[in-house]
């Protein structure tokens, strides 16, 4: 089983949260995107592949790991139909990457964002594992029965969110808030903030895909 990929993207990375999981002996590929490339440079870390194009950062900067360190770089246009990390996680794709984690992925812009939350769509339709953290939140996607184990879990709250369709029949077993059998609207925000009840919680469900945040404050 391959080990965890990180992508690096030009979003907010905090440096407390961010260094513990690249330098991780369970993280063996690491690739920068666009803006990320800098936080990458700061910190010392030598990416497996640089992806993007560069509108947000220096072309000393590419230039450098191009030519000084001999990394492969992925250059397009700006104007293009794919943002920049989705670009790169469907590069992940064609590498048969598995564990994917998008760090940079939040921050300010909402849009860049929701983009890369649709973006793990393409991860799901892989088989691959992805998801987009940073020090509060965990997004990923799921498209079959999964069960929470509280010993486990990234923070003691979770969401859940249809993506593009309803999600039909879906029940939460073990929560504070449990249910059964819900026809879960995009318009429905009945499963915000859940909570553990009991030692794992098993969310179920027989069509759709929803996008579970696990959070913390």
């Amino acid at each position: 089983m391959s080990k965890r990929t990180v992508i690096v993207s030009g979003g907010t990375i905090e440096e407390d949260f961010a260094l513990p999981i690249l330098k991780s002996e369970a993280t063996e590929f690491v690739i920068g995107v666009d803006k990320g490339l800098e936080f990458l440079y700061r910190q010392g870390i030598k990416p497996d592949y640089i992806v993007g194009d560069f509108d947000s950062v220096s072309k000393e900067l590419v230039s450098y790991y191009r030519k000084e360190l001999d990394v492969p770089v992925r250059e397009f246009n700006p104007v293009k139909d794919a943002s920049d990390t989705e670009i790169a996680l469907r590069l992940c794709i064609r590498l048969n990457r598995k564990e994917i984690w998008i760090l940079g992925g939040t921050g300010s812009r909402i849009d860049h964002l929701w983009a890369n939350v649709q973006c793990l769509q393409i991860a799901l339709e892989a088989g691959a594992d992805a998801r987009i953290l940073d020090s509060h939140n965990q997004i990923r996607l799921i498209g079959k029965e999964i069960t929470l184990k509280k010993e486990e879990a990234f923070g003691p709250y979770f969401s859940l969110f249809p993506l593009e369709m309803p999600v039909d029949e879906l029940s939460v077993r073990g929560a504070k808030y449990p249910l059964k059998n819900h026809f879960l609207k995009p318009a429905d925000s009945l499963c915000v903030s859940n909570e553990f009840e009991e030692d794992e919680v098993t969310i179920s469900f027989v069509y759709g895909k929803l996008i579970l945040m696990e959070t913390r404050d």
